[in-house]
């Protein structure tokens, strides 16, 4: 497995991420796909100036174009000063095969190698038990229950928090 940058021709992964009832099960439902080939462009720009990290999750080296899913960390406004969020996204056909762990466990380390985005904080739904294990796999402290805002909708989420440098297993 490897990770590489987002680029403007990953929308059809978008897509298939994003505005997938399945996929969006534990986010509110799906997005629409009006507007995904200008998000996939905003977030391969940020990529590329080390803004934030969008990363496609490759799972064989031999076969680039195929794309599991994404891990991503980023800063954002709590309204209480930023924080750094990690969020992370495994298309069915790939999901149970530890790609998801693995990239979680990659962008960290590379995040606590570099020193960069101190305490990393993730928000999955608290009935999505397979975010929530991934985040108890890889060292992820559980600080609480809570409501989060997504895409205009508010969700249940467990609130959980790492520092990379220190805290991944």
């Amino acid at each position: 497995m490897r990770l590489r940058n987002v680029l403007p021709g990953d929308v059809d992964a978008y897509v298939r991420m994003r505005c997938d009832p399945i996929m969006m099960a534990h986010l509110g439902g799906p997005l629409p796909r009006e507007g995904m080939a200008d998000k996939v462009r905003r977030d391969a720009q940020k990529a590329a100036d080390d803004l934030a990290w969008f990363k496609m999750i490759v799972p064989d080296a031999a076969e680039p174009d195929v794309v599991a899913g994404m891990v991503t960390v980023w800063s954002r406004d709590t309204g209480d000063g930023p924080i750094s969020e990690i969020g992370w996204m495994v298309l069915p056909e790939f999901q149970g095969q530890g790609l998801g762990k693995r990239a979680v466990r990659t962008l960290l380390q590379q995040a606590g190698d570099q020193g960069r985005w101190g305490l990393v904080h993730a928000f999955p739904a608290t009935n999505n038990a397979a975010s929530n294990g991934i985040c108890r796999s890889v060292g992820f402290r559980l600080l609480s229950p809570l409501e989060v805002a997504f895409a205009e909708r508010v969700l249940s989420a467990n609130h959980w928090v790492i520092d990379p440098g220190k805290e991944l297993r």
